[in-house]
């Protein structure tokens, strides 16, 4: 009896493996597909500027990047004790003003850095709504809870949202031309727009992607595995929005199966081995027991960087 309808996914080309550069940038959920390749000990840079949630915030600060148009002290302002940015996510925020604006263009160097040397970029969106500031008349990365009444509340549409894609690659493009992009909808709801108001994000972000898919832009369907193959609250967290930890590790089970090079399933098998024996907590650490373990633990850690210098492993 078949109790599930799969998603069929085949292996990708230009696949990732642990000589490949990854930059991950996008929604919270693109931060636990990056949590995975962390564990892993893939090389790459994670979200520089915090979670971005539409393509319009990712597109301003790769251009940014690109062209290192650095943050200045106009690109700040206080709110609530803090300075903030409207280009990035308050995980940048800071009650010092030359503190986040060091922090920004910090973001800013290892992001230009990345770009040229990546040879894949994962971005997941998350919605087509974005704010715009009334004062400034720029969409914003993220509000900073100011009151809503300083913003207006528009739907991209799926030719807005594609050509923000668009512009993006050919940045990107104009400093790395052999990178490969992996591009995904976010599985997360976006319940707070209203449950029509969410579905019609989703699919505008979804048909604007389709539009520009080529042979160095491929799209994962991280969004129709939660809708369609995990059809149930079940793998929902408790505030019913967000994937939990068993939807996580579904899909990213579905995403080796398409972008990682099975030739590295074995090394991925003893790096698990490893972080297993680091969260290990000892009965008796100081025990001849435990000691042993660590030993063996040791050599697990010599063995890989041996190959693989650049895992980092702290023990």
């Amino acid at each position: 009896m078949n109790l599930l309808t799969k998603i069929p996914l085949s292996k990708a080309q230009n696949q990732i493996d642990y000589s490949s550069q990854l930059l991950i940038l996008g929604s919270c959920f693109s931060e636990n597909i990056g949590a995975e390749l962390e564990y892993y000990k893939f090389q790459g840079l994670q979200n520089p500027f915090g979670i971005l949630f539409h393509p319009l915030a990712i597109e301003k600060l790769i251009q940014k990047s690109v062209n290192q148009d650095l943050f200045t002290e106009e690109d700040v302002f206080n709110e609530n004790e803090q300075w903030h940015s409207f280009d990035a996510h308050s995980s940048l925020s800071n009650p010092s003003k030359e503190q986040i604006i060091i922090d920004l263009n910090g973001a800013l160097s290892s992001t230009a850095v990345q770009l040229k040397k990546a040879s894949h970029i994962i971005i997941t969106l998350g919605t087509a709504w974005v704010y715009r500031n009334t004062y400034s008349n720029q969409v914003v990365a993220n509000c900073h809870k100011i009151p809503q009444s300083n913003f207006t509340k528009e739907l991209l549409s799926v030719e807005e949202v594609a050509e923000s894609l668009k512009r993006l690659v050919t940045l990107v493009r104009s400093v790395n031309s052999s990178v490969q992009f992996i591009v995904t909808v976010s599985p997360v709801r976006h319940l707070k727009d209203g449950f029509v108001e969410n579905q019609r994000s989703k699919a505008h972000l979804i048909a604007a992607i389709h539009k520009v898919l080529n042979e160095y832009i491929s799209y994962f369907p991280s969004y129709e595995i939660m809708m369609d193959e995990l059809r149930d609250y079940r793998f929902y967290a408790k505030d019913m929005i967000h994937p939990n930890e068993v939807a996580i590790d579904y899909i990213w089970e579905r995403f080796v199966e398409v972008w990682i090079d099975n030739a590295i399933s074995g090394t991925m098998k003893k790096v698990d081995e490893v972080q297993r024996g680091l969260q290990h907590r000892a009965f008796n650490p100081k025990g001849e027991g435990h000691q042993k373990f660590l030993t063996s633990l040791v050599k697990k850690i010599t063995y890989l960087k041996k190959d693989y210098p650049f895992m980092d492993f702290n023990i």
